[in-house]
């Protein structure tokens, strides 16, 4: 196995075990969840949503059934530790570490991705193309 394939595997199983970790925590744990959502500014109503996002993000990227559906998990979770990291940074509480270990996962996964999977993103380049 090459370098390529075993990080864009490592970080991609790593970005997919922090969102279904994150989906477990926020189903067994709501009612902390709900406080920390309350001091950072947002709705509780988006923990359910993040919930079901939070599995189904990772499904897409790991069947990779479309192309187009796993670039838009992608991109929604991009937005998604985006929003968090302010989030937190904007709360002032410094939770904003595994936020930003995801995003640079989540980079790294998703720019590696055309090295490794069959059919190309249209969206993530060649950079790291292997030729042989």
């Amino acid at each position: 196995m090459n370098q390529i394939k075993i990080i864009y595997w490592a970080s991609t199983g790593l970005l997919c075990l922090i969102y279904f970790g994150g989906a477990a925590f926020y189903a067994t744990q709501g009612t902390m969840v709900a406080e920390i959502y309350g001091m950072i500014g947002y709705p509780t109503y988006l923990i359910s949503v993040l919930i079901v996002v939070k599995i189904l993000g990772p499904v897409a990227i790991l069947s990779r059934m479309s192309i187009a559906l796993s670039d838009l998990a992608y991109a929604g979770m991009f937005f998604h530790l985006l929003l968090a990291i302010s989030a937190h940074i904007n709360a002032g509480d410094n939770g904003y570490a595994p936020a930003v270990i995801g995003l640079l996962l989540m980079l790294v996964s998703f720019f590696t991705q055309n090295a490794v999977r069959k059919g190309e993103s249209p969206n993530a380049g060649n950079r790291f193309a292997v030729t042989t």
